[in-house]
């Protein structure tokens, strides 16, 4: 019962063929074509130039996210705790009309 059973492969059955030999293909490379003449340099400028008026206006705009993102959350979380707490009163309220009966 713990020991597992390996499935044996079985043999082939019926008529077999011998694998077929084929001839090695030589490949022939293709005639290069010759690079271009002059190519132009490229501009050695740096990609990003940060100023301190464009390090400002980021630390500004992350700030502003961070805190509408904030705002969203608190108000959601606000909004799960006043809808809680009509359903709690809902209950007690529906639970003492039941109970009067």
């Amino acid at each position: 019962m713990f020991r597992p059973k390996i499935p044996t492969m079985p043999q082939p059955t019926g008529l077999t063929t011998s694998p077929t030999l084929t001839e090695p293909n030589t490949v022939t490379p293709a005639p290069s074509a010759a690079p271009p003449a002059s190519q132009a340099p490229a501009a050695s400028r740096p990609a990003v130039q940060l100023t301190p008026g464009i390090v400002l206006a980021l630390v500004g705009g992350g700030t502003a996210v961070v805190l509408v993102v904030g705002a969203v959350l608190v108000s959601m979380l606000l909004a799960v705790a006043l809808t809680a707490t009509s359903v709690a009163v809902c209950a007690v309220v529906t639970r003492s009309l039941l109970t009067r009966r």
